[in-house]
């Protein structure tokens, strides 16, 4: 063949490739759902009717949510769950359910062939923990009857899963970190979660549970000598920021349990001393992790770590008592994380892997994170509402990757603590990933609360939050 009759031949090559692509790209927005576009094709945005000439980014609503309109996302997520949850315990070689709890068997696990959600972790912690919240912003039981279940299933075969572990040992099927608790994943988001679940249903076996947990962390976590909780990888001392979350939301709900100043005493600890070797005060923002005897550190302002420690920090102060001596110190770490968050927002209303690097991709679970914590201060009072906007832009763009199906969309998988940016660039996200699912219940109830609490100004192309009268 010619060179001209290959060039031909190649642009006519080329032609038919881009008309498939356009082809399969059109096809697969297509098939979207209404209104819930894919993460590679949003739709245009939307602006208040009232505001003259607005500019908007593709995708971006800037818009001021209705109840209803979160709740019917809310509900979308709910459904997903229930729809995925077996509640079943099978015979991992066979497939087939176990009746007979008589005598255990190495094989039986909690049936996760449809994801964790049955599973005793964080992440499903969260998502309980969620579940009623969104029951306390709307009075809609069916999202509190979901951790119900859920923890109720637990209790009923625990007994079942320690008599297998104690025969065969702890088995990852059987609710391993349950049975062999190590490090904070292994118990905490899940023990607060289940702590506000023994206030709905105060059922004993969910109090044995809460207590075999807090001897765990108050007990046995490692800990560095001024009482930090640290862990022992991937070097002998470590200070992960997603270590907020997996400690400070149960010390917290265990002092309001007990009334005991010591379990607020150590949860406003942790804030102050991860805070001091974990916040950057220049940039205002939370780096991943701390290597010890490692100065100077390499810091990595990962997304969702900042979201667990900004979360978890609003979660102490909706409980530790007013007269706390060290409430004014965590309130001032909160105000100062908050002002840093907000500084970093991206366009669209979500926030980057990198918090500090607008080439990073868009992530949904730290987005929601700092959408429910930035919204429970201003409806509480720690934030002036002027931080109201940041919240509402931030649940619009979560809200656009919540799917019809209840999926979500853009959520970065488990993420270690690394020494190079390169990781956390590269870090897939997955539909599968539950990491954001109970950040997402959180912030949209949170959301929900506080465009019902404040009366919303539309002026200047902008909205102003003022509290009702």
């Amino acid at each position: 063949m010619s060179s001209r009759a290959c060039l031909i031949a190649r642009r006519a090559f080329i032609a038919c490739a881009v008309t498939a692509a356009v082809t399969v790209t059109a096809a697969a927005q297509s098939t979207s759902s209404a209104n819930i576009p894919s993460s590679s094709g949003q739709r245009p945005g939307r602006a208040d009717p009232a505001f003259s000439q607005p500019s908007l980014a593709a995708g971006v609503d800037y818009t001021v949510p209705s109840p209803d309109e979160i709740q019917i996302v809310l509900d979308r997520i709910r459904e997903y769950f229930v729809r995925s949850t077996p509640y079943r315990i099978i015979d991992t070689a066979t497939g087939q359910p176990i009746a007979d709890f008589t005598t255990p068997v190495k094989t039986a696990a909690v049936d996760m062939r449809t994801g964790e959600f049955n599973d005793w972790n964080y992440s499903i912690g969260v998502s309980l923990a969620g579940m009623l919240a969104v029951t306390d912003a709307t009075g809609n039981t069916a999202f509190q009857d979901y951790t119900i279940r859920n923890f109720d299933f637990i209790a009923d075969h625990v007994d079942y899963f320690r008599r297998q572990a104690k025969a065969f040992g702890p088995q990852r099927g059987g609710w391993g970190r349950l049975m062999d608790m190590k490090e904070l994943d292994d118990c905490g988001a899940i023990g607060a979660a289940l702590i506000k679940a023994y206030a709905r249903k105060p059922d004993p076996r969910y109090r044995a549970l809460i207590d075999e947990v807090a001897s765990f962390i108050s007990n046995r976590m490692s800990r560095m000598p001024d009482g930090t909780i640290a862990r022992t990888r991937p070097w002998p001392v470590a200070i992960w920021v997603d270590d907020f979350y997996m400690s400070i939301p149960f010390l917290a709900q265990m002092g309001r349990l007990t009334g005991e100043r010591k379990y607020y005493d150590d949860a406003a600890r942790q804030v102050i001393q991860m805070s001091a070797r974990l916040f950057d005060r220049e940039k205002a923002l939370y780096d991943h992790s701390w290597f010890g005897d490692m100065e100077p550190d390499p810091k990595f302002f990962w997304g969702r770590g900042a979201g667990w420690a900004l979360m978890a920090t609003a979660e102490l102060l909706s409980v530790l008592p007013d007269d706390h001596r060290d409430r004014a110190a965590v309130l001032d770490i909160y105000r100062r994380a908050a002002q840093g968050v907000v500084a970093v927002q991206g366009s669209t209303g979500l926030w980057h892997q990198l918090l500090d690097r607008p080439d990073s991709y868009l992530e949904t679970s730290a987005s929601a994170m700092f959408t429910f914590a930035l919204a429970r201060g201003v409806n509480r009072g720690w934030l002036p509402p002027s931080y109201a906007p940041a919240a509402q832009a931030g649940w619009r763009a979560v809200e656009q990757r919540v799917r019809a199906d209840g999926t979500i969309e853009g959520i970065c998988v488990g993420t270690t603590a690394a020494a190079d940016a390169v990781y956390y660039y590269s870090r897939p996200t997955d539909l599968a990933a539950p990491q954001g699912y109970g950040a997402t219940l959180m912030a949209g109830a949170e959301v929900l609360t506080m465009v019902k609490r404040f009366d919303i100004q539309r002026a200047n192309n902008t909205f102003y939050y003022r509290p009702k009268k």
